[in-house]
């Protein structure tokens, strides 16, 4: 049975929570990612993503010197690399989530998105998942 450590996106990309949005967007463009992981004393404080730029700052023409933490979703809910990819799904359905930071140790090693799920599992977890993260809440961690 996989486990997110076998799907995972290793060595995610952080910064802390002096960034701005612009140097957010810059390393989402260079390294072609949609979202990226605040990290403040080795622990995950938010993350925000390419559409959490846009209809929470861009949208409403916000500087794009503003820091990060000022759109990030806060209380980011992480899994161990050991979890498995059936149990991450069912996770990430109940809580609204389209990306989990993975965690070893307590330390953040890694990242799955919904699409880990779909494209490199064998199996309908990403459907589970899929189900969960389509209905509507008032939690949204894009």
């Amino acid at each position: 049975m996989p486990t997110l450590r076998d799907i995972m996106t290793p060595n995610p990309v952080t910064v802390d929570p002096q960034a701005t949005l612009q140097e957010v967007a810059t390393l989402m463009l260079e390294q072609d990612i949609g979202a990226v992981l605040v990290m403040e004393n080795d622990r995950p404080t938010g993350i925000i993503t390419d559409r959490d730029i846009v209809v929470r700052a861009v949208a409403y023409g916000h500087d794009s010197g503003t820091p990060v933490t000022d759109y990030t979703t806060g209380d980011v809910f992480t899994l161990d690399a050991n979890t498995s990819v059936e149990d991450a799904a069912d996770e990430m359905g109940r809580q609204q989530v389209r990306r989990i930071p993975v965690t070893e140790n307590g330390k953040v090693v890694g990242i799955v998105s919904l699409g880990d799920l779909a494209v490199r599992a064998n199996s309908d977890a990403d459907e589970e998942a899929l189900k969960g993260v389509s209905v509507p809440s008032e939690n949204h961690n894009s």
